[in-house]
């Protein structure tokens, strides 16, 4: 496996702050480079160190270390220079993105990985000028991305398996779990889950099947509680028993010439309810309103419950 002696975050919002963060936590310097956002940077960092601390992940020495190993500046060329890995994570915007692959290509070494977070746009077009393009993906993380672990890696049409395989080498270096697209296709695989469940909730809510809590409820206590184990395949395959998923329409008398009437029944529709927000807005406020102190009831303190939530979820998982 490839050692990483420094990682470069061009453009330092959440996502690159939060891998930063898990950098340096896993003994790998780290630069952020942001135009104007120094203090904030160092806030976010912070902060970040603070909940691992106090949730006993690092010690205070550990933490210490961690800090020494993390610098944040407003160049560019400081960033990526002497960097072998370089994730810009700018505003999805494509002018935006080349103007910063041009700069950071002007100033990293030749082998230098460059990943981009975009979760918009095609990769191939965000480094249809790079000059090597072999070296360069995707790389797109997920809120918060200090703590879910996926990494989606991307490829273009010019990336090259090997700068794949290291990049892959880098994430799991730094604690995160890397999957691999080998073509590209728009919402890379986890934002395709969350659209397909964010279509059909939507729909059972605006057909009056069930309220926004009751949609959240069935979500998070049933299927959602699984995934949170296992993916759907390897449920499947548990749920069959003898025999396994191979097994699975005889299983459960599934005639594969016939329409399935779940699937018949679901939406199908490409555009959503213009007022769908408008509408779960007042159901979320009541969903907000049952839940409890120790839950949180704003997004503040709901944000600081769901962190310890996935970070429990995560030792369990032994990712922490």
């Amino acid at each position: 496996m490839a050692e990483f002696k420094k990682a470069a975050f061009v453009g330092a919002g959440l996502i690159g702050n939060g891998l930063a963060l898990n950098c340096i936590m896993h003994g790998v310097p780290a630069v952020l480079q942001t135009r104007s956002k120094v203090d904030l940077c160092r806030s976010r960092l912070a902060e970040g160190l603070d909940f691992f601390e106090q949730n006993n992940v690092i010690t205070h020495e550990e933490r210490l270390k961690a800090e020494s190993l993390a610098t944040i500046t407003t160049s560019v060329e400081e960033a990526v220079t002497g960097a072998d890995f370089i994730q810009e994570s700018g505003p999805d915007k494509m002018e935006l993105k080349h103007a910063l692959i041009e700069q950071i290509e002007s100033y990293a070494a030749p082998d230098a990985i460059i990943a981009t977070s975009t979760s918009s746009k095609s990769i191939t077009e965000v480094f249809e000028n790079a000059k090597l393009p072999g070296r360069c993906m995707g790389g797109h993380p997920y809120l918060p991305a200090y703590l879910i672990p996926i990494i989606e890696v991307t490829k273009g049409q010019k990336t090259e398996d090997a700068y794949v395989a290291k990049a892959k080498d880098f994430y799991s270096q730094i604690g995160k779990e890397p999957v691999v697209l080998n073509k590209e296709v728009i919402g890379f695989i986890c934002n395709r889950f969350q659209s397909a469940i964010h279509r059909e909730v939507v729909d059972l809510v605006e057909n009056g099947v069930c309220s926004v809590e009751d949609a959240d409820k069935a979500m998070v206590y049933s299927v959602g509680l699984r995934w949170s184990v296992m993916g759907q395949f390897l449920t499947l395959h548990m749920g069959v028993g003898e025999g396994g998923i191979g097994k699975f329409n005889e299983k459960y008398g599934v005639d594969p010439t016939k329409p399935d009437g779940r699937l018949s029944n679901m939406p199908t529709w490409t555009t959503f309810p213009a007022d769908w927000c408008e509408k779960a807005a007042p159901g979320v406020e009541e969903e907000i309103a049952h839940r409890s102190e120790a839950e949180g009831r704003d997004t503040a303190s709901i944000a600081q419950w769901r962190d310890k939530m996935l970070l429990e979820t995560l030792r369990l998982h032994g990712k922490m």
